[in-house]
């Protein structure tokens, strides 16, 4: 394989989020960090969980395949996550709640008291490659022939082959980093990240990420945490 036929095997498509850039208007289809907008009447969150994200799924320009059935996922979280960062599984820090029809929501204002919110705008990439030190996400094919080519042609991942590793809000692609071995098996793929954000005064330990796997069959979630 050449460098272009690699590019065309590992890259993936992914909606990125870019912080801010137009002035909101709160309606139905737009997303958010810092602030959910939208819930089932009757529902309850625990006072201990706080609002990070509103995301409109029925108009972003691509979603994985295990949430098309889906309109709205919000997110909350119990910032005592970070003082359980050893765990395998934060999912209990974590309220993911995913709506399949928008006529069942209501307005709601529930703003993050840690967060700055911002709307999100949603970007379309077809490029989106794993960091080389997550190399469990690279098929081994694919992996032999970048090391091949770095040892003929004196390459390297990150100058000829990588466009850019996104490291911010994104559903789709791939975790933009996780240590070596970290992986949930074939039932439980990536679907989606939360980021440091530093418009929106969110640090998560050194600029890292919460990454969420998905499980469509058990309609169940692990999240895990990793920074560089």
């Amino acid at each position: 394989m050449n460098i272009a036929q690699i590019k065309h095997a590992l890259f993936k498509k992914a909606t990125i989020f870019q912080t801010g850039g137009y002035r909101p208007t709160e309606e139905l289809g737009e997303s958010w960090i810092g602030k959910v907008l939208w819930e089932k009447e009757g529902e309850t969150i625990p006072s201990n969980f706080d609002p990070i994200c509103t995301m409109f799924l029925y108009n972003l320009p691509y979603v994985p395949k295990e949430l098309t059935s889906y309109q709205l996922l919000t997110l909350y979280m119990d910032f005592d996550v970070f003082n359980n960062l050893d765990r395998d599984d934060l999912v209990s820090f974590f309220k993911i709640n995913c709506y399949t029809e928008l006529d069942e929501l209501q307005k709601v204002n529930k703003q993050s008291k840690k967060i700055k919110p911002f709307p999100l705008t949603p970007v379309f990439i077809n490029n989106d490659a794993p960091a080389w030190e997550d190399s469990d996400s690279i098929a081994p094919a694919i992996e032999n022939e970048i090391l091949r080519l770095e040892f003929e042609e004196d390459i390297e991942y990150y100058d000829e082959i990588v466009e850019k590793i996104y490291a911010t809000h994104k559903i789709g692609g791939y975790p933009s980093f996780t240590q070596s071995g970290v992986s949930f098996g074939e039932e439980y793929p990536f679907i989606f990240q939360i980021s440091s954000d530093e418009k929106a005064r969110f640090n998560i330990i050194d600029s890292g990420s919460f990454y969420f796997f998905y499980n469509p069959e058990k309609g169940d979630w692990i999240v895990y945490c990793d920074f560089y």
